[in-house]
């Protein structure tokens, strides 16, 4: 058993037993609320190589799209005149999932083929589909199918999630001096910032009570709620639908962060993938397990750079570099 472990846990899926962790790369899967297309856009016009990988993958993500009667994305995204964000939300349910996922796992594969395969990887709720499909868990057409099976389930998990500039325990005083008895914190992303989830009257309360205190606060542009208890149901649901897709054997380790560790040989990663709509992420901590580690450099693996800052803040002690290469016009793709 490696030190770092648990006693009486399980070691991780992916890890290899008695070796002391290597120093390598992480790869870091952002949930919804950081995407833009003109970031993809810049990349693919700077690189041919990030473009063909992008045509690899969205084939495969193409053929989902088409049997799900949704239009298909890759000759959408990649072409001259690519879709804005407001384009792909007006598009049929569950259309900007499959865009998501796709450029995740095309950044993931983009990044493996300059920097080799990571170490590990971070799923941070909705980028726990695609973390599982970069390990190999999940063909790149299932991921894509788990990936609107989500959507589809979101679009009945009403409210909305608003960003606050403050941490975890002023979240939570917030929400009760505005007696939002329905509102929870969402996600927790470091010591200047968390996510509350809720009822649109909940979190105007919230946010009216914010400003009060003087805490900024954003309204996220997603017309839904989530990582909120209320959602039972649909997260049943949800595991039931992830249940029907084959499970590969993971390549490396899978980081949570709404489980805050690496997922284990005993874990049920259906309801995993679940828990994502009913329990909170928590970055900090997997963070640093991650540090444990001791990689050289962690990735994010998606279109903006929101998961990255969080954790240089997070991380800033540690001696790794913390990237957002698609926002970088200088990344050496």
């Amino acid at each position: 058993m490696r030190s770092s472990e648990t006693p009486g846990r399980p070691s991780p899926v992916g890890s290899v037993p008695g070796t002391s962790a290597p120093a390598g790369t992480v790869h870091l899967f952002p949930g919804q609320g950081d995407f833009a297309v003109s970031s993809l856009a810049a990349g693919l016009r700077r690189s041919d190589a990030l473009r063909r990988t992008a045509v690899a993958v969205f084939d495969q993500v193409d053929q989902v799209a088409t049997e799900r009667e949704l239009p298909e994305l890759g000759p959408w995204l990649l072409s001259a005149d690519p879709p804005s964000g407001r384009d792909l939300a007006a598009a049929p349910a569950g259309t900007p999932q499959l865009a998501m996922y796709g450029v995740a796992v095309l950044l993931h594969q983009a990044l493996c083929n300059v920097r080799g395969v990571p170490r590990a990887v971070l799923g941070v709720s909705f980028g726990e589909i695609a973390a599982m499909t970069a390990a190999g868990i999940l063909s790149i057409s299932d991921g894509a199918r788990i990936a609107h099976d989500l959507a589809r389930i979101l679009t009945a998990c009403p409210g909305a999630l608003t960003q606050l500039s403050c941490d975890e325990k002023t979240a939570e005083k917030l929400i009760a001096a505005a007696d939002a008895w329905d509102v929870a914190v969402a996600c927790v992303n470091d010591d200047r910032e968390s996510i509350v989830s809720g009822s649109l009257a909940g979190l105007a309360a919230v946010e009216l009570q914010a400003e009060k205190d003087g805490v900024d606060t954003a309204r996220l542009r997603l017309p839904f709620a989530a990582h909120h208890p209320s959602f039972t149901p649909q997260a049943a649901e949800f595991a039931r639908a992830v249940r029907s897709y084959p499970l590969g054997a993971a390549r490396f380790p899978i980081y949570s962060a709404v489980a805050g560790r690496a997922y284990t040989s005993d874990d049920d990663l259906a309801a995993g993938l679940a828990d994502c709509l009913i329990r909170p992420v928590r970055l900090p901590g997997v963070l640093h397990q991650i540090a444990d580690l001791r990689p050289t450099a962690l990735f994010e693996a998606g279109t903006g750079s929101a998961l990255s800052r969080s954790a240089r803040r997070v991380l800033s002690d540690q001696p790794v570099a913390i990237l957002a290469p698609l926002v970088q016009s200088d990344f050496p793709w």
